[in-house]
């Protein structure tokens, strides 16, 4: 074969990003296959191809040494039937039942032959069968090469954000240019409201990466939470170098979007890096979700704070948690109480979402009306408590903290009661 095939060989693999031997191992097949379509093809045949100048050879045994390797190798007797004529192949076809698949040929070990036993069987030239036969399998090889190198490229992106051109939107998918390969965006991943005109750039993440007959099939998410955390990660410079973490995210796409940051360098304000001068790195996330409102909240280890926390912009007066049952109880002022809930629900159930907590959110006037618990003035020592286990602190409506008191106290948490429970030791 000529240099210049060679030459466009080595050319398609680097333009295709092609392992290098791939296709010259692929022509070492196609070869071999070719050889098998000549009418005058000899059994069994091996074909060398040299990776320097692409000239192949193909060798095949003599009739002797072939008898002896059948008779130390029993299972390779099917190797030696003799051919059958064309009328006995096509009854043979029919008769064999369609879903069973022919066994594979045994390999045959051409170390076992001695030099003097290869014979050189390489014909002067190949026939137009022959010829279609080595360029299908050539193709073949090619695009089996192709789409295992993009379905392991794809395969390890699972869960990174992508930008791609929108080629097609319809109601049930839109087919977005990735560059080397085109994904598609289910309408199931799309946010709700939302339309992808032609040739608009949009960033979506890789959910799933599928291993289809004509192809790896990338699957994309505009809904996915992981969406808005690569969105700041590309935003916030102190996110990308680990100063700032994203703890938790609560989205529901389309209308609002809960994160909770925190710092894990002293001096760093995680809002602040988030939020940008002016808005401006926030606004970039919010710009590329389409209107999408992102409170930002940071994160505290402390439930009753994380709770009152996550359900901004609502004010909140006082927060009573149930460690065992991990239900929070919210007490907001009254005019606060909508804002608090939010519209149908969305702001108690992002909060109930980003803290992993069941929230109950009630008014002032709701919570002290329904209380049901008489004025209590404190517990006497020699007096049994009616409330064994909870804080003995007294609120300021003159009821009975509902707070589990900590291991060793009889207070709870609250900072107010931790005075009280530090004033009570001195006189013990």
């Amino acid at each position: 074969m000529s240099k210049e095939i060679l030459e466009g060989v080595r050319l398609v693999e680097k333009e295709k990003g092609i392992e290098p031997g791939t296709l010259l191992a692929a022509i070492e097949d196609a070869l071999l296959a070719a050889y098998r379509k000549m009418p005058d093809a000899r059994h069994p045949v091996r074909v060398d191809l040299d990776r320097e100048t692409l000239d192949f050879t193909a060798w095949s045994v003599t009739p002797q040494a072939w008898d002896a390797y059948l008779e130390a190798h029993p299972h390779h007797q099917v190797l030696a039937e003799a051919p059958q004529d064309e009328a006995e192949v096509v009854a043979a076809a029919d008769e064999q039942p369609v879903d069973e698949e022919p066994e594979p040929e045994p390999e045959i070990e051409w170390d076992w032959f001695a030099d003097d036993a290869m014979v050189d069987v390489t014909p002067e030239n190949f026939s137009r069968i022959a010829g279609q036969t080595a360029k299908q399998v050539l193709r073949q090889r090619i695009n089996e090469a192709e789409r295992s190198m993009m379905y392991d490229e794809y395969a390890d992106r699972v869960g990174e954000i992508v930008t791609g051109i929108v080629q097609q939107d319809d109601h049930r998918y839109a087919f977005v240019d990735l560059g080397r390969m085109e994904a598609i965006l289910p309408g199931s991943e799309k946010v709700p409201g939302e339309r992808y005109e032609q040739g608009s750039r949009i960033k979506a993440v890789i959910i799933e990466v599928r291993a289809e007959g004509k192809g790896p099939q990338v699957v994309l998410s505009r809904r996915s939470d992981e969406l808005i955390r690569q969105l700041f990660e590309l935003e916030v410079p102190e996110i990308a170098d680990g100063l700032v973490e994203i703890r938790a995210v609560a989205r529901e796409p389309g209308y609002r979007a809960k994160i909770a940051v925190e710092s894990k360098t002293q001096g760093v304000d995680p809002v602040g890096a988030c939020v940008g001068p002016r808005g401006s790195r926030v606004r970039m996330v919010v710009s590329e979700l389409r209107g999408e409102r992102i409170d930002i909240i940071p994160w505290n280890d402390e439930p009753a704070r994380f709770v009152a926390k996550a359900l901004a912009p609502a004010k909140v007066r006082e927060v009573y948690v149930d460690d065992e049952h991990r239900q929070a109880t919210v007490i907001v002022p009254d005019g606060e109480l909508s804002l608090a809930i939010g519209k149908e629900g969305l702001n108690a159930r992002l909060a109930h979402r980003l803290t992993g907590w069941r929230i109950d959110i009630v008014s002032e006037t709701e919570y002290y009306a329904e209380e049901a618990e008489q004025t209590y003035t404190g517990v006497d020592a020699e007096e049994e408590d009616e409330f064994p286990g909870r804080c003995i602190a007294v609120t300021s409506s003159g009821k009975r903290c509902p707070n589990q008191a900590l291991e060793g106290s009889r207070y709870c948490g609250v900072p107010a009661h931790r005075e009280l429970a530090a004033a009570e030791e001195p006189a013990r």
